[in-house]
């Protein structure tokens, strides 16, 4: 997938006016691209639709207009659209209850580097985590993460074969595996070439 640029955003005029239309697409869009490991775990999936998404709010909510503004918001982005060999996804780990949610994140330290996908017949391939800054300390994990699934040639032409497809983390303090839906399969296998 191509990199976002300035021509392939709204203005902020144009993003007002059709922005209620363009939210629904993208949340309809994004029902095929998450997956829940467990109760408190949740991997979404990005790709060049959801990353504009994103880039148009921040540009909403902040009122960037000006060139400089609307390229630090691309060159912060950009780096979360897949590339045609790879997965990119947000990695939450979700708590409702505040205690509850502190006490796991201090369990579960390092669980972002236990996260992985499996297609049928292939070896467990672990994400590569937060690319971009540490989220996490010696004392607790931080309850979002910014991953990569760098996949083979080989698990590709599984996947776009209709090979199965399970994810899961493989952590001490969280042991889940689940077995993806075809239609969340074969949406993600898309965005590889």
């Amino acid at each position: 997938m191509q990199p976002l640029t300035r021509d392939d955003l709204y203005s902020l005029e144009h993003y007002a006016d059709i922005r209620a239309d363009f939210r629904a697409r993208v949340m309809a869009h994004k029902k095929d691209r998450n997956v829940p490991i467990g109760d408190h775990a949740t991997l979404y999936f990005e790709d060049r639709l959801t990353i504009q998404y994103q880039v148009q709010e921040m540009l909403r909510v902040e009122r960037i207009f000006e060139r400089a503004g609307i390229e630090d918001e691309l060159g912060a982005y950009n780096p979360l659209i897949p590339d045609g060999s790879n997965w990119k996804a947000t990695f939450m780990i979700e708590y409702a209850d505040v205690d509850e949610r502190r006490a796991a994140l201090a369990r579960l330290q390092g669980v972002e580097d236990r996260v992985w996908v499996q297609a049928d017949g292939h070896e467990r391939i672990f994400a590569v985590a937060d690319e971009d800054l540490e989220r996490s300390d010696e004392t607790k994990t931080s309850s979002v993460h910014f991953l990569r699934f760098e996949l083979t040639p080989g698990v590709v032409q599984a996947l776009k074969g209709g090979a199965g497809l399970r994810m899961g983390i493989d952590h001490p303090a969280y042991e889940q595996e689940v077995e993806v839906a075809p239609r969340v399969r074969d949406a993600l296998s898309a965005d590889l070439d």
